[in-house]
């Protein structure tokens, strides 16, 4: 065992694992603690865990790592819930990053919570926080969307659906498909929309492209990018007409109280949520 993993007394529960995204190194002390006390391992790609381990000096001890993951979850869950049931420790990695972020976790953490279990996290590297870092755009609102649907028409559906989200959109995407979607995401945000491209994050290559959503297209379709994308979207540099504003506030006030209704309108157009509030009162007394 590694001089910086350590066994411990892990209490009965699901423990959710973060695992690196690319670097080795970026493993946290406590989750090596507990890939080398929990009674029961299961891991999105028993591979990568095992190879995992081994670099960090991490014994098996007699177990095996159980495969868990989007094809095989319905057969695997039960057995995993079982040895919760037994009271005994379970720990769960995903492939890269945190579970539950874009990972078939979450369906095993309801399970587990549904059924009484106890849930813990040990945390770690998420690519998305990742990106976010390294980007230089808004960070004080921001919304992962994880992957976009493969077909072009649901894709395109997708996006629309968010363009009125206040704040920096983080995606996931395929190399082979991430031209396509800043197209896509041009024409319905615009081609001037702030937008960064990082991939391979911590890894040898990692690269991370900015300009607008035009400008990485091109660079794209010039120099097709490989590897793990993230795909980052920031605020549109338009300003929002007055009266867009107050129509939007007039309509949320037949529907909500007025203080709920400059709430909505304010996250919605990013305006000042006083300024609505006191014009919702001046309507009131208009009306």
């Amino acid at each position: 065992m590694s001089g910086h993993a350590q066994k411990v007394d892990l209490a009965p529960g699901l423990y959710f694992l973060a695992t690196p995204i690319g670097n080795a190194r970026d493993i946290t002390l406590r989750v090596l603690d507990i890939l080398a006390s929990a009674e029961v391992l299961a891991a999105e790609d028993t591979r990568r865990l095992r190879q995992l381990m081994d670099i960090h000096g991490v014994s098996l001890a007699g177990r095996h790592i159980v495969p868990y993951h989007d094809h095989n979850g319905p057969a695997a869950r039960p057995k995993l819930l079982d040895a919760l049931a037994a009271g005994k420790s379970v720990a769960y990695a995903s492939d890269a990053g945190s579970p539950i972020v874009a990972d078939p976790g979450h369906v095993l953490a309801r399970e587990a919570i549904a059924a009484g279990y106890p849930v813990y996290a040990a945390p770690g590297p998420v690519a998305a926080v990742a990106a976010l870092t390294v980007a230089g755009l808004p960070s004080d609102r921001f919304t992962f969307a994880g992957f976009p649907p493969q077909a072009k028409g649901a894709r395109t559906r997708f996006l629309d659906d968010l363009k009125d989200i206040v704040g920096t959109l983080i995606l996931y995407e395929s190399p082979n498909r991430v031209a396509e979607t800043l197209g896509l995401a041009a024409g319905i945000f615009g081609g001037d929309r702030p937008a960064v491209l990082a991939r391979e994050l911590t890894k040898k290559f990692e690269e991370v492209r900015r300009g607008t959503l035009d400008e990485l297209q091109e660079s794209c379709l010039a120099d097709p990018p490989r590897g793990e994308i993230v795909l980052l979207i920031g605020k549109g540099s338009h300003e929002v007409s007055p009266e867009l504003v107050e129509a939007a506030l007039v309509e949320a006030m037949t529907r909500l109280r007025l203080k709920d209704a400059a709430r909505e309108v304010a996250e919605r157009f990013s305006v000042s949520r006083r300024d609505l509030y006191q014009r919702g009162l001046e309507l009131q007394g208009e009306s």
